[in-house]
């Protein structure tokens, strides 16, 4: 096949190509191969780990309770707990609809979502009751990206040795 053509050699569709989005692939284009049911799928999950890691960090402050450490540590525990999950959970949240301003930042604060895991996975179970995590950003960005190239591709006009060249006085 030529250059030219609406496809390239391999099959697929010539300009830009759908991101492909976790558990889901690019079926959230066409809302197409199972979409529904991995939609299903991510919430049930991400529901049910964190119902899970809330068991895992009940027992891990009844250790601590054990332990005896002191009403101080145990209160700074919960407290940091606390803000680490909102935390995550705001940045996950805004994550599906606008890339990071600061890539950086957000690599900084990695850890701290690593702490608030709750935070996210309720993000994820919350946004995967409307739509794929992450959706609404690829398909605006998507959508973008295909009308820039469509408006590029009707703009030419055909053989640019075909045009007629301005006489010169």
């Amino acid at each position: 096949m030529s250059d030219h053509t609406s496809t390239t050699t391999h099959g697929t569709p010539a300009g830009p190509q759908p991101e492909p989005l976790r558990f889901f692939g690019t079926t959230w284009v066409g809302h197409d191969g199972g979409y529904g049911l991995r939609r299903a799928g991510v919430a049930v999950g991400s529901l049910a780990c964190a119902v899970a890691g809330a068991f895992v960090l009940r027992f891990a402050h009844q250790g601590l309770a054990i332990a005896d450490i002191g009403g101080f540590v145990n209160t700074l525990l919960v407290v940091m707990f606390a803000v680490c999950t909102t935390i995550a959970f705001s940045r996950t949240w805004q994550g599906f609809t606008r890339r990071p301003a600061d890539p950086a930042r957000e690599d900084a604060l990695r850890s701290l979502k690593a702490i608030g895991f709750i935070g996210s996975l309720l993000a994820y179970f919350l946004r995967s009751l409307v739509e794929a995590p992450g959706e609404k950003l690829l398909r605006t960005e998507y959508e973008t990206a295909r009308a820039q190239y469509d408006k590029r591709r009707s703009t030419r006009a055909g053989s640019p040795a075909a045009r007629k060249k301005p006489r010169k006085r």
